[in-house]
């Protein structure tokens, strides 16, 4: 039912914990299916995500999502986080089952709600969040 990397990410997830000093901090969840998700973001002065940590309270998938999440985009740019989404997620993952996808979708908006937090703090506009709907139905 699930594959090798999403086992391997949830008995092994990486970049778990917190940034007492985070750029910035998104938390997202699911009342339906109970995940919550907490993505802390360290910024650098150009824009390039330093660290990246994570606590997801949740399911295998959540917590595999959440993990290989923190790894595509740390190192990259503002942007290019912006360009990941739950597909990406998953396809790292070398997929979901069906029923789990909202996990990944649970992922790209908790980076997408770190990135909206960062972007409030420091009073620049991130292309793309202007529209991006964070209450829309994970199932």
């Amino acid at each position: 039912m699930y594959t090798e990397k999403v086992m391997d990410h949830f008995m092994n997830p990486r970049n778990v914990g917190e940034i007492e000093d985070a750029s910035g901090v998104g938390e997202v969840g699911n009342a339906k299916c109970g995940d919550i998700m907490k993505m802390f973001l360290k910024i650098n002065d150009d824009g390039i995500i330093e660290d990246v940590k994570f606590k997801t309270f949740g399911c295998g998938s959540a917590i595999a999502s959440s993990s290989m999440a923190s790894e595509l985009i740390k190192g990259k740019s503002i942007q290019e986080a912006m360009e990941i989404t739950n597909k990406a997620v998953a396809e790292a993952l070398d997929g979901l089952p069906p029923i789990k996808m909202h996990c990944s979708v649970l992922a790209e908006q908790a980076i997408k709600a770190a990135l909206l937090d960062y972007s409030e703090k420091n009073n620049i506009h991130i292309e793309g969040l202007e529209g991006f709907d964070f209450d829309e139905d994970l199932h």
